[in-house]
């Protein structure tokens, strides 16, 4: 059975940072294309950002960009997503997601990602 689990979302201060981990279980994700999303209390799922397995290809949501980075540990099938200077719209309900491919393609496409973690709460206070 295949699953992602996220860990590392809370409640921080604005302004703060919190690193978000994502680990998954029951299939390698080494050759995959990995991503993260978000949804907010009466909105729709948002892209927030994504790196094809290699890391050579990387893509933000324009409203992240300069704040958050995903990175990701192969060996320890493993995608992090580092918030920094966190703002109090950055709350939300934040998914890992994988890819069964590697494409660096449409990443921003949720519909092409076929594995959802259970999502991870982060809230930011202003």
């Amino acid at each position: 059975q295949v699953q992602l689990v996220e860990s590392g979302g809370g409640l921080v201060q604005a302004g703060n940072s919190l690193r978000l981990s994502c680990a998954a279980s029951g299939r390698t994700f080494s050759r995959s294309t990995m991503g993260w999303f978000r949804q907010a209390p009466g909105k729709e799922r948002e892209f927030v950002a994504a790196m094809t397995w290699s890391g050579d290809v990387t893509s933000y949501a324009d409203s992240v960009k300069g704040r958050f980075t995903i990175s990701r540990d192969n060996p320890k099938n493993t995608v992090y997503l580092q918030m920094n200077r966190l703002k109090p719209e950055d709350t939300a309900v934040y998914y890992c997601a994988g890819r069964t491919d590697s494409s660096s393609n449409s990443l921003s496409w949720h519909i092409l990602y076929g594995y959802w973690g259970q999502g991870t709460q982060v809230t930011v206070s202003s």
